[in-house]
């Protein structure tokens, strides 16, 4: 996965490329939306400054939605409502404000890839620890061969807690994946599926809550019997 990354502020850009490339991402950085808007080898994602020391932000934002559908995430330490709506109107798919952290901005990386490319999900079932198998495509899950009965959210967060396993995802990136980008409610109705989730899913991953910050997903340690395989796998 290659991002485009277009900031001007040489420590923030430098944090993002080492965490970018921590988490398996190439990365092609520029200064300006003039060098931005040059690049011509292909990415798959766009990391957008609006400072930019020789343009406004925004207009290269425009300039790269017109060649285009390659998804573009602003950021930005401009806060005012009016740059973040102007921002998704003309074509931003997720706008983050500074200063934020890099787990964050992976967070939404793959929130806008899931959104943009659903099509590049794995196919077939995928097994997490002996017990539990999870179908993306299919959107099915699978305890011991027996297929678990999970209301949609509760299957949306358990496919966003797989998709990397032991991290610790805080409340906020959750909800904006698993419920809206833009939500503002409660966060008690996490809590809710989550409790939903190790019920149904008790023994085959643990869902460990951090006061104050989130959950993070950790799989069974095998070793727990070879239970029958959902369709299509092989044992």
């Amino acid at each position: 996965m290659r991002v485009l990354l277009v900031e001007d502020d040489e420590p923030i850009a430098e944090s993002l490329r080492r965490g970018l490339l921590r988490y398996g991402f190439e990365v092609e950085w520029v200064t300006t939306g003039a060098a931005g808007l040059a690049v011509s080898t292909p990415y798959d994602l766009v990391l957008l400054d609006l400072g930019l020391p020789d343009t406004d932000g925004l207009d290269v934002c425009r300039a790269l939605r017109l060649r285009g559908d390659v998804p573009i995430i602003v950021i930005s330490a401009r806060s005012d409502e009016t740059d973040r709506v102007v921002g998704l109107e003309i074509g931003a798919d997720d706008y983050v404000s500074k200063p934020f952290g890099v787990r964050e901005v992976i967070a939404r990386i793959r929130a806008v890839l899931r959104r943009a490319r659903p099509e590049n999900r794995p196919s077939g079932p995928q097994s997490y620890g002996a017990r539990m198998s999870l179908d993306r495509k299919a959107g099915r899950v699978w305890l011991d061969g027996v297929e678990v009965a999970l209301t949609p959210k509760e299957y949306d967060l358990l496919a966003f807690l797989t998709e990397e396993p032991g991290a610790l995802m805080s409340r906020e990136q959750i909800m904006e994946a698993v419920w809206d980008a833009n939500w503002f409610g409660p966060t008690k109705t996490l809590d809710v599926h989550v409790a939903g989730l190790r019920r149904k899913l008790a023994g085959a991953v643990v869902i460990e809550a951090v006061r104050g910050v989130g959950f993070r997903l950790v799989v069974a340690p095998d070793g727990t019997g070879d239970g029958p395989v959902p369709p299509g796998d092989s044992a």
